[in-house]
């Protein structure tokens, strides 16, 4: 199976940060290859800026929008369409949502379970948040935005059996934020998962560009593409 990779999210306690950019730029030549934020607090214009430089470097860019109406998430769907995303993470499933981001070219990754809350908590029965799953992939969906360390229970049980046995590409986001979690992700094997608060918090080491190195490494995952000069 291929190897997880690593979302960079440029946020902490589920906020864009206000350097982003600056943070970006200084890492940009990092082997992070998927980079994201959150719909807020950024101005349009600086989140703009930021995604056309992300872009311009030949990175796959996220948007994770915490949302928990409809309203909310069309919102966030459609700041990622002008930002011209690769993938949108987060809000409660909408058709809607859905719809946009099958027009667009997005791939959207839905939550699942009962997510409430910022920064967000997953409660919920693995059995319900796997028929939800298999709904929303029927419908379209590219894959799902599991909270799975956000979880009220046993969160590593969750992982482990939600990974299995859904059959699309999942995404562990939120408080991955020790070398034990990155070997419970290393063993199961899901698509993707984010690093944002813990990278903040120095809990890799102390630079950031070298924390996003040294996750690739002990994970097997990094970007082989040829770099982008930008």
């Amino acid at each position: 199976m291929d190897k997880p990779y690593l979302i960079v999210m440029l946020t902490h306690n589920d906020r864009t940060v206000e350097n982003a950019y600056e943070i970006f730029e200084k890492c940009r030549n990092s082997r992070a290859e998927y980079w994201g934020a959150k719909e807020k607090p950024l101005p349009p214009g600086q989140m703009k800026k930021l995604y056309k430089y992300m872009k311009d470097c030949g990175k796959k860019t996220v948007l994770e929008v915490v949302a928990y109406t409809e309203e909310e998430g069309m919102q966030g769907a459609e700041t990622a369409a002008e930002l011209g995303c690769d993938i949108l993470m987060g809000t409660v499933f909408s058709d809607a949502v859905n719809k946009l981001c099958k027009e667009c070219g997005i791939k959207y990754m839905p939550f699942v379970g009962d997510v409430s809350g910022w920064p967000s908590i997953l409660r919920g029965s693995f059995e319900s948040m796997t028929a939800q799953a298999e709904e929303y992939l029927a419908k379209g969906a590219y894959g799902i935005d599991l909270l799975g360390y956000r979880y009220t229970g046993n969160a590593a049980e969750l992982n482990r059996k939600f990974v299995s046995q859904v059959n699309a590409p999942v995404c562990i986001a939120g408080s991955v934020n020790s070398y034990r979690r990155l070997d419970e992700i290393k063993s199961i094997s899901p698509a993707a998962f984010t690093i944002g608060s813990a990278f903040f918090e120095n809990r890799f080491g102390r630079d950031f560009c070298e924390q996003i190195n040294a996750v690739c490494d002990h994970i097997g995952s990094s970007d082989r593409r040829e770099k982008v000069k930008c």
